[in-house]
């Protein structure tokens, strides 16, 4: 199966274009102490229905010195005390930051959660210095996902495509 990889960028906090929810039981909190089993469990579900499988393998060593490393923060989203979603954070040699990872909880998609996770996540990167914000999708991640990352001010750089075995 062939699969299109899209890099996307802002390269001032001024071209976001933030969608907000004021919804009082949204909670957008960094994880600082996250868990490998709350890492893991935000990995598996989140992208369960996408082909998330490089760290699946990772064991709780590998985990846990990932997250010890300073250029890389979790932020946890909750909705009325349930897990809503989640985004990573990487900051890079280059001044940049990656929103590495990105996304919601099966049962929370489709309620404009996506939207407001987004603009927290691109909001956080500029807060802690980025000069560049970037990230990147692909076909197999969730139909939205790419609508959402140019509506809210996002643009393509590079694109690749590769093939892999289902």
């Amino acid at each position: 199966m062939e699969i299109t990889r899209t890099y996307l960028e802002m390269r001032a906090p001024s071209l976001l274009r933030p969608a907000r929810n004021d919804d009082a039981l949204i909670k957008i909190e960094q994880t600082r102490d996250c868990s490998a089993e709350l890492f893991r469990f935000l990995y598996a579900e989140v992208g369960k229905n996408y082909y998330w499988t490089d760290r699946l393998p990772w064991t709780d060593e590998q985990i846990a010195a990932y997250l010890q490393q300073p250029e890389v923060s979790m932020w946890l989203m909750t909705y009325d005390g349930e897990t809503a979603g989640y985004f990573e954070l990487k900051k890079c040699d280059d001044g940049s930051t990656e929103i590495a990872y990105f996304g919601l909880m099966p049962q929370f998609i489709g309620r404009g959660l996506g939207k407001h996770l987004l603009t927290c996540a691109t909001e956080q990167a500029w807060a802690d210095g980025a000069n560049r914000v970037w990230l990147h999708t692909c076909t197999d991640d969730d139909p939205a996902a790419l609508p959402n990352y140019l509506k809210r001010g996002f643009k393509p750089f590079k694109s690749e495509k590769y093939t892999v075995e289902r």
